[in-house]
């Protein structure tokens, strides 16, 4: 009888001994200083398995999305958990990461909360990673994947500089993790899983996808997206949630030639309709009932600028096709693998004033006369971020010569042939700090001595006196030859998409230039841009896209 219970006694000790779970918390630090305000690792081991997760998740305090690991032991295979949003829980495995470590080591030893550890090293991606573990407590794990079979790591090191350290270890009778895992999980592969983390971690605003944008008197509306001058412009009304100050806006268009061999103009704007008349007014009855522009050359030029009763478009990527994008692949040249896509992406942070909690028309413009055109897909992607450029509560819209409605009448940007150049009046309501004009030129003219390809001088001038000139130009558009496959060869050896152009290039984006502009107080100035364009010859002209919003806080 003695002897059974002895038995028992020392089969419950071994299961208890077995089940012993240890908790270590692990804290970071830079050059030796321990970094302020963070949320330390947190590190549950036992024989049969770790958790790795952190402070904020063992209380059930964090944000959405967060990860917890699981190491499974024997197996040394990795679980991974995302918690996307409440109640949406995904997971992935990975059996191989483990086992594919290498280490050299080292005689080096030192006490970390008072036990022996031993050195290894290893290089990830070209940084020198020094890990110190122990075989104290017969326990592996770690605060990372990285050394799980080597013994239980107390601290790993990346460059010299930057550690991650244990700074208490503890014996729990239970690690509580049933209370966090505790809803149904889907099971995806690593690719996947990493995608869905990655993209829950920001809000996106799916505008367009695939849609058509070409020249064709079939092109219809429907009850999700308007069309205008032949096809050639799309819209959508798209409700933005509160963009707070911490947070960053871009906008990312995809595009690719469905028919249309050329470069062209293409633009992503929105509609402000803060006041009685408004760009989608000239849409729906015409370009002639929106404000007229002249500047003495006999020539009109509707809804370039705004005054009290109209705003133009704000322009949020002005971007060029490159020549016939995927549908002329087939175009082939000896060592080229022509891309599938343009892909054009833009931090658009500082217009976020005028999309916060707003519903509004947003729109992608390419200038074409072809029945097949271009095929593009376009969202807006919001993200938090602790890094604010932009610090501006105001957009103002100024003016935008980019003819949107080329092909429903409006005329090309001519309006720079004599001195007056464009010429614009504002009123402030109130005082406007720290304020910037959003500038946005590119030249067009496509023939030899056209202003596409002689560089010309931009000049703005605030309340009449210059403040800024610069002359626009890339000379970096043999960069994208793999972008155009139907661009013509000449016989210098050049390519069409090669030549440096005024502030473009086929298959890019144009940045916009900030120009500070200082305090302005309440009340009217104006806004005059001169450019000297070149003359016609024969049915050729020069013309210059500009597009131009007030920046600043009231």
């Amino acid at each position: 009888m003695i002897r059974s219970l002895l038995l028992f006694f020392f089969m419950l000790l071994s299961v208890l001994n077995f089940a012993q779970t240890y908790e270590i918390q692990y804290t970071s630090s830079y050059n030796g200083k321990v970094q302020p305000n963070q949320n330390p690792v947190i590190v549950w081991v036992n024989e049969s398995e770790n958790f790795i997760l952190n402070v904020k998740t063992k209380e059930q305090k964090s944000e959405y999305p967060f990860e917890i690991s699981k190491i499974e032991k024997p197996s040394n295979k990795i679980v991974s958990y995302g918690f996307l949003k409440l109640g949406e829980i995904i997971s992935t495995s990975d059996s191989e990461a483990v086992a594919k470590q290498s280490f050299e080591f080292t005689d080096k030893t030192k006490k970390i909360l008072g036990y022996n550890c031993k050195h290894a090293v290893t290089k990830i991606n070209s940084n020198t990673i020094e890990v110190w573990y122990t075989n104290d407590l017969k326990m592996k794990g770690g605060p990372s994947s990285l050394g799980q079979n080597l013994g239980l790591v107390l601290e790993i090191e990346r460059n010299g500089n930057s550690a991650t350290t244990a700074t208490s270890l503890k014996k729990i009778n239970k690690s509580g993790i049933e209370n966090i895992i505790n809803k149904p999980i889907t099971p995806t592969d690593l690719l996947s899983y990493k995608d869905l983390l990655w993209k829950s971690r920001f809000t996106t605003l799916k505008v367009f996808e695939n849609e058509i944008i070409n020249f064709s008197d079939q092109s219809k509306s429907d009850e999700n997206i308007k069309r205008f001058a032949n096809g050639t412009i799309i819209l959508k009304k798209i409700k933005f949630p509160k963009i707070t100050d911490g947070e960053n806006v871009f906008a990312e268009l995809k595009q690719q030639s469905n028919g249309d061999a050329y470069d062209r103009t293409g633009t992503v704007f929105f509609i402000p309709e803060e006041k009685s008349q408004s760009f989608f007014d000239g849409l729906e009855k015409g370009v002639k009932t929106l404000p007229l522009y002249e500047n003495g050359n006999e020539k009109q030029y509707f809804g370039v600028f705004s005054n009290e009763n109209y705003q133009t478009t704000v322009e949020m990527m002005r971007f060029f096709t490159a020549f016939g994008i995927n549908k002329f692949n087939n175009l082939e040249l000896k060592d080229k693998t022509w891309e599938t896509i343009s892909p054009f992406r833009q931090d658009i942070t500082e217009l976020k004033p005028s999309l916060s909690e707003k519903e509004i028309w947003v729109g992608v413009f390419i200038g074409n006369y072809d029945k097949g055109g271009h095929k593009v897909s376009l969202e807006i992607t919001i993200h938090k971020s602790n890094q604010i450029v932009h610090k501006n509560n105001k957009v103002i819209p100024l003016f935008n010569t980019t003819n949107i409605m080329e092909m429903a009448g409006q005329d090309y940007a001519t309006m720079f042939d004599n001195d007056k150049g464009l010429f614009v009046e504002f009123n402030l309501a109130k005082d406007l700090k720290n304020s910037q004009l959003r500038y946005i030129t590119t030249g067009h003219g496509g023939w030899e001595n056209g202003d596409e390809f002689i560089p010309k001088a931009n000049s703005i001038f605030l309340d009449g006196k210059m403040i800024f000139s610069f002359t626009p130009w890339r000379t970096d558009c043999g960069s994208y030859r793999l972008y155009n496959p139907a661009s013509g060869n000449f016989p210098d050896g050049l390519s069409s998409s090669d030549l440096s152009r005024s502030n473009w290039c086929p298959g890019t984006i144009t940045n916009p230039n900030y120009i500070q502009l200082g305090d302005l107080k309440a009340g009217k100035h104006t806004i005059q841009v001169k450019i000297p364009q070149g003359k016609p010859e024969g049915t050729s002209f020069s013309a210059w896209n500009i597009s131009g919003s007030l920046l600043g806080s009231e």
